[in-house]
């Protein structure tokens, strides 16, 4: 596994990774971009952006980074520092394949992206991915994978899948929706020549949103490598729009309200890697302040009692515009 590479890591950040989700494409559903990115979303200022954040976080120890066939032009930014950074050599580089980038740069198109779980877009995609990342590439994921996916029940996928874990390439699935535990358990069953077929597995958990919780401990304990993404529930965690009880947690810790919804997701014992959205330096640099901040008991409780019903909370979530 490509993540045994961070278990001898000493950094206080090489458990945090970065995602290009924010900084990949124009639009996005974080809130705050009006002022996270530059007035002119051209290619080559996010291609920019993201060279300046790929450099801060391997500067600061964080060994992980994850983008998406549907991030845009993400895996051409990942790309192209990594060929312009020819010494690094302690990275763990994941993507995913699953839904198909159509907003065409554009932040005001009817539809971003387009969701396909099939074996020939498996086969697309990877084909794309391999073109951009080549063997950087150490880890693969099906993206957002729900109860109802084609991709928990496709036998010839599955065998494709299990031929690229033998030349080498992890194979992990993300999750998204009210139903995340099931969809984890589900993947867990999924097995070929008698053998688990998935290695990782990517799930939206934080302070709003901990319904995949026990889910996750599962695979933790059957030998998943746990990715958590969406810590700052899309923004809804960060600064100003953070809730009364996290701002006033980051009041007294001295530190933002984003390192101490993160920090609550470093806690838990089967979260293996967890992803910073930032799209600023700034941003990162505060992200990855949570490594050192600690909670007591008491303001555990009181993170806790945030948690919200998972249906309410993606009906939110789906409601976000894209900026």
């Amino acid at each position: 596994m490509p993540f045994a590479r961070l278990a001898s890591a000493t950094t206080p950040t090489a458990h945090i990774g970065l995602g290009l989700a924010a900084v990949g494409r124009p639009g996005y559903i974080n809130l705050g971009r009006e002022e996270d990115l530059p007035a002119v979303r051209s290619v080559d200022a996010l291609r920019e952006r993201t060279r300046e954040l790929l450099d801060a976080a391997h500067a600061q120890g964080v060994r992980y980074f994850d983008v998406a066939r549907s991030y845009g032009r993400s895996e051409e930014f990942l790309a192209d520092w990594l060929l312009s950074r020819p010494d690094i050599d302690d990275v763990v580089i994941g993507s995913k394949w699953g839904y198909t980038y159509t907003a065409g740069w554009r932040t005001d198109a009817e539809a971003h992206e387009v969701k396909d779980h099939g074996l020939a877009t498996y086969e697309r995609q990877r084909a794309e991915t391999a073109e951009l990342l080549g063997d950087r590439l150490d880890l693969y994921q099906i993206h957002s994978v729900t109860p109802e996916s084609p991709a928990l029940t496709d036998k010839e996928l599955h065998v494709r899948l299990a031929e690229a874990a033998t030349q080498g390439l992890s194979v992990g699935f993300s999750t998204s929706g009210p139903a995340q535990a099931d969809t984890i358990r589900a993947a867990l069953a999924v097995t070929v020549d008698g053998e688990p077929l998935f290695r990782t597995v990517q799930a939206t958990y934080n302070v709003l949103e901990t319904s995949a919780a026990s889910a996750l401990a599962e695979a933790h304990d059957a030998g998943l490598t746990v990715i958590v993404k969406e810590g700052m529930a899309n923004g809804r965690l960060a600064g100003p729009d953070a809730p009364g009880a996290v701002r006033e947690l980051a009041r007294e810790t001295g530190l933002g309200a984003d390192a101490v919804a993160l920090a609550l997701v470093l806690r838990r014992p089967w979260a293996g890697v967890v992803l910073s959205g930032a799209a600023t330096v700034q941003q990162l640099a505060s992200n990855l302040h949570a490594a050192v901040v600690d909670l007591d008991e008491d303001q555990l409780a009181r993170l806790d009692a945030l948690a919200e019903e998972p249906r309410a909370y993606w009906e939110r979530r789906g409601q976000l515009p894209w900026h």
